[in-house]
């Protein structure tokens, strides 16, 4: 800050509400998830009563959302914007709410049944919103508008609600309609597509290569839709579009948040960064500069930057210098009130139990809609195994990214309690552990550390942020090879990703029961096991029984 003015006390507040903050669901400092990302308690009240206009909340379960989301509101004493990244329903981050499939098994069954897929793609929104609103939160960070036409990407994959633009585009704007129809704000990300990209933009810059009329063709119609349906706001990419800006990330870019989303393509919402802490921005630009080059480029909103008093400090630095206009900052501020006049009124008092009511029937639905889905575009799905093995208790070989990060599966989970109960031995297989893997090419599994018996795969692979890769680089196909030469495959499921279900599908044998489920959630994995046939033993005796045994 310059020594010359130091800046009012209105404008340091005006410049507060144009930050979103991160902030741990749980109600205790010693509860947080994410020290280095979320604000102790007493920091978290200062900056609220301050003026900071949102938090985006992680981690709690939902009914002690409910509560925070409460606390948040009184500390803040003034209209809050509350949001969470539940592209996959509340119930995805907030343990007790609602957890869907993923979108893209709804862009799988557009092909099929598109006006079914549409209706409830418009029902995944509603029960978003619904599920949101009893918790307290006003602003739902979906619908993700990438076109997934690369299937090696590691960080949208399965998020989006496509892989071609039909299917993304109209299965997003049904999503919009059914979330905003509950009084919550949605969100169209990331602006503007980062679905061909094979890189993280949480672990580095990606880079976007393509043309205009390129651009106009794939990555821009999703976005043009859910702007047609009346999506409340727009988030941006950290991605380099040389065709756009050779200079600087989408994010920080004039022509691309100005120029093409406000003026080309007429959105007149909110628009909000992604997150500023992400490698993407913070390798390249100090958490001050990157807020303003931000609020430059024609962003109202900067979410989660790296050091929220350094960007408060370097916003207020820039307006006095004159590179911001407070006009620019008030327009911004008006455009934040008047999407939170659009949002339902909370509520006088928490009530954490209706904030843990999931809609089962719709997360069975989808659930069930999608696995058949599935099993009409691989006919040989959900075979029953004729093999002698296949009903003797063997290993049930179970990959993860991390047992640490495995929310999908408690100790109570199909995926493992069904097996074990029928005496099958449950063995971990993280994807960053070389314990299992031989480093022989046609033969990678080290067999020997199993131990003797049939083998039952249970792959959970799919794209989540962080892990740089999206399961490709794994060599599933030979290890599968390798167990049907052993003759010891019993079975295969995969949860999550169509691609590695497409590679390994046409190499089962005939007899070896094979079932793909889009969803990875123990509602999913029970529907799954059902469909994996009798011969394993492994099937619940009622359909659509659940995820209790």
């Amino acid at each position: 800050m310059s020594s010359e003015a130091a800046p009012d006390p209105a404008l340091l507040r005006l410049i507060h509400q144009l930050l979103v903050v991160r902030a741990s669901g749980t109600l205790a400092d010693h509860q947080r998830g994410y020290p280095r990302w979320e604000l102790p308690n007493a920091q978290l009240r200062a900056v609220l009563e301050a003026g900071v206009g949102g938090v985006i909340l992680l981690g709690g379960s939902a009914a002690e959302v409910a509560l925070r989301c409460a606390q948040l509101r009184r500390w803040a004493g003034q209209p809050l914007l509350l949001c969470a990244d539940v592209e996959e329903g509340v119930g995805q981050r907030f343990d007790g709410a609602t957890w869907l499939v993923p979108p893209l098994a709804l862009g799988r069954l557009y092909r099929q049944e598109p006006q079914r897929a549409v209706a409830l793609a418009e029902c995944y929104g509603r029960c978003t919103g619904r599920d949101a609103r009893a918790l307290g939160l006003n602003w739902v960070l979906g619908p993700v508008c990438d076109v997934n036409n690369n299937p090696a990407n590691p960080v949208i994959n399965v998020r989006a609600w496509g892989d071609d633009p039909a299917s993304a585009g109209a299965l997003a704007a049904a999503f919009v309609r059914g979330a905003q129809s509950e009084k919550v704000l949605a969100c169209a990300k990331h602006f503007p597509g980062h679905g061909d990209t094979s890189s993280d933009s949480h672990l580095t810059l990606p880079l976007l290569p393509h043309s205009r009329d390129r651009l106009a063709a794939i990555e821009l119609p999703p976005f043009e839709q859910a702007i047609a349906a009346g999506v409340a706001s727009v988030m941006t990419a950290h991605l380099m579009l040389p065709a756009l800006d050779p200079e600087r990330p989408a994010t920080l870019s004039r022509p691309v948040l100005t120029g093409l989303l406000r003026e080309q393509l007429g959105f007149g919402g909110l628009v909000v960064t992604d997150a500023l802490v992400m490698e993407a921005i913070t390798s390249r630009y100090g958490a001050g500069e990157a807020a303003v080059l931000a609020l430059e480029a024609g962003a109202d909103l900067v979410l989660m930057p790296a050091d929220a008093a350094a960007a408060i400090a370097a916003i207020a630095e820039a307006v006095h210098s004159g590179r911001l206009s407070r006009d620019q900052l008030e327009a911004s501020a008006e455009r934040r009130r008047r999407a939170l006049a659009c949002c339902a009124e909370p509520a006088a008092a928490p009530d954490p139990e209706a904030a843990a009511q999931p809609d089962q029937a719709l997360a069975l639905e989808l659930v069930i809609a999608t696995l058949e889905a599935s099993r009409e575009e691989t006919p040989d799905g959900g075979r029953t195994a004729t093999d002698p093995t296949a009903g003797q208790p063997g290993i049930n070989l179970i990959r993860l990214d991390s047992a640490l990060a495995a929310p999908f599966l408690p100790a109570t989970a199909p995926a493992l309690s069904r097996p074990e109960a029928r005496g099958w031995r449950s063995v971990l297989l993280e994807s960053r552990s070389p314990s299992l893997w031989s480093g022989v090419a046609d033969a990678p599994l080290a067999l020997e550390h199993l131990g003797p018996g049939p083998v039952l795969l249970q792959l959970f692979v799919r794209g989540n942020p962080f892990r740089g890769s999206a399961g490709s680089a794994e060599p599933w196909p030979a290890a599968l090879q390798q167990l049907v030469t052993a003759g010891r495959l019993a079975g295969v499921v995969v949860y999550g990703s169509p691609y590695l279900w497409e590679e390994l599908q046409p190499l089962l044998p005939a007899g070896i029961p094979g079932v793909y489920s889009p969803g990875q959630m123990p509602l999913a994995q029970a529907e799954a096991l059902n469909r994996l046939g009798r011969g394993l033993g492994l099937g619940d005796t009622e359909a659509g029984a659940g995820f209790t045994d």
